[in-house]
Order: structure tokens, then sequence, then C-alpha cells
């Protein structure tokens, strides 16, 4: 059975597949020597990249962009794909900390704000005690219109991690990853947005049953109006346009 395609959604590339597919594909990324990344990618950031090349750049050259947002498996399931499944950032980072526990795989986490690293490592410490974490950093503010930093690089690389999980917020965290993949030796890199924050406690994450019915972004306009309004009123409509538009 076919668990996986990839598919045009208004012209930007994402990945269609159920979530055991994805883990699984991450999982054997873990077993090959070059560097690859994954986008989760939101309604947002599908259309921003629509009106900016270098954000639809770093969905093209992504080794999976997996739809991290429910109207986006909607309209993989409408293009003909039934089995499509959302591949939410905090659901992937809780199952491979589970499926490699008890492994050698190495896990560094960049990104956040204050003190969010520190204490979503100690949650997951509390919840994975085998978990082989070897570092953290909640980098000073980036402009990703500057070079990779050889700093930053040389210290990445000399952690000799497998996987870098990056929690910079989409689509600057793609961005990141698309110019920081040639000079890493770490296996993977995964973007995985708010996970920082739902993980280490400091934000509420809405519950499933909104998840499943496409509700996320009420529950998350309600906890940060200020902040989010934006991305739901303006990406959200102009979305739902195109969805409906001859």
């Amino acid at each position: 059975m076919t668990e996986h395609a990839e598919i045009d959604v208004f012209t930007i590339r994402t990945t269609a597949q159920s979530f055991d597919h994805a883990i699984d594909t991450m999982l054997g990324y873990l077993t090959k020597d070059e560097t690859h990344y994954i986008s989760t990618c939101t309604v947002a950031t599908l259309m921003q990249a629509k009106d900016n090349s270098a954000i639809q750049s770093a969905l093209e050259k992504a080794d999976m962009v997996c739809a991290d947002g429910m109207p986006i498996v909607w309209m993989q399931k409408r293009l003909g794909h039934a089995f499509a499944e959302r591949v939410y950032g905090p659901d992937i980072l809780q199952a491979l900390c589970q499926k490699t526990e008890n492994s050698d795989i190495r896990h560094f986490f960049y990104g956040g704000l204050g003190d969010v690293p520190q204490l979503m490592v100690s949650a997951l410490r509390r919840d994975y005690p085998n978990l082989s974490i070897v570092g953290l950093q909640a980098p000073p503010m980036i402009d990703m219109r500057n070079e990779p930093q050889q700093k930053t690089i040389d210290e990445l690389n000399a952690l000799h991690t497998d996987i870098i999980w990056v929690g910079l917020g989409s689509p600057k965290q793609d961005l990141w990853m698309q110019a920081y993949q040639p000079h890493l030796n770490a296996r993977l890199l995964i973007g995985v947005g708010a996970a920082f924050d739902f993980v280490a406690g400091v934000k509420p994450q809405a519950p499933r049953w909104m998840q499943k019915n496409g509700l996320e972004w009420l529950y998350r306009l309600m906890s940060e109006p200020r902040r989010l309004w934006r991305r739901y009123f303006v990406y959200n409509s102009r979305f739902i346009w195109n969805v409906l538009k001859p």
C-alpha cells in the first residue's frame, strides 16, 4: 500500500504520507552518511513560500516537507492521497526520542528563547532517561541574510551529533537548515517550530480533538492573539481563497 507521494499544493511541493511512514523514513536517514533536513510546513509557511522565492527554495530542497497543518492534509486528500496524515513537529519530536532512547543516536537542540531549551531538555530527560542529549543552544536573534557562521558550524560538528532539532520558528528554521546543511555532519536536521515551547511547558498545547479537526489555530490564537493574529487571519484567509477560487 502506497503511503508516500510528493505533490504540489498551490505550486508548493509537499510530502503526502502517513505519520508512521514519515518516522520510518527519518529513522532510515539516520543510517546514511549524508545530511538530510525535514521541514514541517504550516499553512502560513506554505502561503509565504508562494510570495518568497527564498522560502520556496528552502522547501523545495528539503528531503521531506511534512504537512504540519490539517488544511494541508485536507488538500493532499482532496488531490487523491487518502493515506495523508498530519506530521506535526511536536509529535515527531516525541516519536523519535522514544524510538532512539536506548540507542547511540545523539541529539542536539538549537533554538528557543531564554530558559526554554533547558526546561525542554529537563522534560525530555525525565520522560526518556536513556536519551543521548549532547547539548543545547538558545542562539541570539538570527539574520538569515547573513552567511552561515563558521563558529556555529564548528561547535555543532565537534559534538558529532546525529539529530539537530531546530526550533527557530517557520520559515526561519527552514532557511537556516537550507543554509547550514552543506556544512554540517549531522545526519538529520528537523525543524519543529513551537515544539520546544510545548515540551518545556511554557505554552499550552491544543487538545487532540481540536488538532484533529483543524481548530488548533483557534486555540493558539486565543492563547497568543497579539503575536499570532496576522499568521492566522492573513495566511489562513489566503489559503481558503486559493481553495475556493476557480
